[in-house]
């Protein structure tokens, strides 16, 4: 992953360039420099990469195609900094997603009827309806579901916000201490005002496996799986684990445009808001650069940190410095060991940050034929194609077995995946007619079985492999399997296509190849990236 430096200088040093270091990339490190400049702190960012962003970037890997590289759907960014960066201003235009939510069953039509399907939106009403297919009792329930979550979701956010609890000051302080470290006691008490009588049970969602939870509200395993994949995305971890709610409830705390829970599609991709923070922070005077990397950190004799050191061998003075890059890079590569406690060091050593995903970017020259959802003559999009789309989700037990799967080294016979068609919104991502597919799959091992290494033979075959079932004859299938390739554009001639390789938290990132695009039924170049932290 790239990673940038935020810094400010020390005045009183004649070395200094009258700037401050931030460390890593990501839209993180623009944002600490739009607020920090904002407060009249002289800030600069250096960034490893050619663009800023980290994994919200944007970059047109294939000719007249624009991917979201890693991260592909917005929700979880604070909604006051909107505002208080003013980013509609510096570019920023979202899409929202009405319905959000497509689960396809694997299962034959009966007559003249096409299989099920799960289709879920901002509207409770049909939502039922959409439920009541597979339980009547489950439709009912559902309206419940959403307001105990909405409610759990209420409480808890503004603690998102606050400073947490100073415990140290709590209990050792000295009096003046306590008393001040009391107020940070105040949004937990509100929190707990909001939950009143059902604290228990809201506990519950925050400790216990999400399979527990949702088997107390409901009894269809389509609804269920569909649910639990907000549980157990980008987590190394099964439905069945402990805490997984609380991943559940990490998804549905954000909200778009005043709507909570509303996830989004950022016109020109994932980039543009990066693009947009990072012309908030120059606007406000922060220096940006790219291509800079740091080589380390800078620590005077008496321990205090002095700036930072670039690639190339620049210096930077300032007094202080925020890294975005991971702990482990930030505290193992670039900071001398010597200023850390040994305790402190093995415990960041032995932090877990792997991801069981891999995330496979598509061109394609015609959307993906749903049984359950068959597409017009025209190709034009339909509702369903703007939604988070759960494939190999009919049931619980699939999620399960598809972790593990990846627990005996092995990728996921059935993976769990969530596809998204960005462009069905967004037509500035694509040629007239093309749409860019991002296909999140999981459970893929860091390390596989037999000895096995994740070379480039083990990489394409995992991306070749027909991931979603298609239709080639009788029997269940989810998607019409295409017609011949029928992409005429300036693309890339066969053969792979370098791309640049990402250090961690990033596991690689691999190439570019011309390729049938089994996971989504149609041809395309596609583009494999497989994720050790997301």
């Amino acid at each position: 992953m790239s990673r940038g430096v935020t810094c400010w200088p020390c005045r009183d040093d004649p070395q200094t360039t009258g700037q401050p270091p931030g460390i890593k990339g990501g839209p993180c490190v623009p944002l600490q420099a739009a607020y920090l400049q904002k407060l009249g702190v002289n800030t600069a960012v250096f960034e490893r990469r050619h663009v800023i962003g980290g994994a919200a970037v944007t970059e047109e890997i294939i000719p007249g195609f624009k991917f979201s590289r890693a991260s592909y759907l917005l929700s979880l960014l604070r909604p006051q900094i909107y505002t208080e960066l003013e980013l509609k201003k510096h570019g920023l235009r979202l899409h929202l997603r009405n319905p959000y939510s497509f689960t396809p069953m694997l299962e034959e039509g009966t007559g003249s009827k096409v299989p099920r399907s799960l289709l879920l939106g901002t509207d409770m009403v049909e939502n039922q309806k959409q439920i009541a297919q597979f339980s009547r009792k489950d439709a009912q329930a559902f309206p419940k579901y959403e307001a105990f979550m909405n409610r759990l979701a209420l409480a808890v956010d503004p603690l998102l916000d606050a400073a947490p609890v100073d415990m140290e000051a709590f209990w050792r302080g000295s009096l003046l201490q306590r008393l001040k470290s009391l107020s940070t006691l105040t949004p937990l008490l509100q929190a707990g005002r909001i939950l009143g009588v059902q604290l228990p049970q809201y506990y519950q969602v925050l400790t216990a496996p999400i399979t527990k939870v949702l088997n107390q509200w409901f009894e269809s395993e389509p609804l269920k799986a569909t649910l639990a994949t907000d549980a157990v995305i980008g987590a190394m971890i099964s439905p069945h684990t402990p805490g997984s709610g609380y991943v559940l409830l990490h998804h549905v705390m954000g909200g778009l445009e005043g709507i909570q829970g509303a996830w989004g599609y950022v016109e020109g991709g994932m980039g543009a808001l990066s693009d947009a923070i990072a012309s908030s922070a120059t606007a406000h005077s922060a220096s940006i650069f790219t291509e800079k990397t740091v080589a380390k950190v800078q620590v005077s004799s008496g321990g205090r940190v002095q700036g930072v050191v670039l690639q190339d061998g620049s210096e930077v003075r300032s007094k202080v410095v925020l890294s975005n890059a991971s702990p482990q890079i930030t505290f193992l590569k670039l900071t001398p060991q010597e200023w850390l406690p040994e305790e402190f060091v093995e415990r960041i050593s032995q932090l877990d940050t792997q991801s069981p995903v891999t995330k496979i970017n598509v061109a394609v020259d015609r959307l993906p034929d749903f049984l359950a959802a068959p597409n017009t003559a025209r190709g034009q999009p339909l509702p369903h194609h703007q939604c988070s789309v759960h494939l190999n989700c009919e049931d619980i037990t699939l999620l399960h077995q598809a972790f593990e799967d990846a627990m005996d080294g092995w990728p996921s016979h059935r993976p769990m995946i969530e596809l998204c068609i960005p462009s069905s919104l967004d037509p500035t991502l694509a040629p007239p007619g093309c749409h860019v597919i991002s296909i999140f799959t999981q459970y893929t091992p860091y390390t596989l079985a037999g000895g096995k290494v994740w070379d480039e033979k083990e990489r394409n075959t995992y991306a070749d492999k027909e991931h979603i079932p298609l239709r080639h004859g009788p029997g269940p299938a989810l998607l019409l399997a295409p017609p011949a390739p029928a992409l005429q554009l300036p693309l890339p001639s066969p053969g792979p296509v370098s791309l640049r390789k990402w250090g961690p938290p990033w596991r690689r990132c691999h190439g570019s190849r011309w390729t049938q695009c089994s996971p989504c039924g149609l041809w395309g170049p596609q583009e494999h990236v497989t994720l050790n932290q997301l």
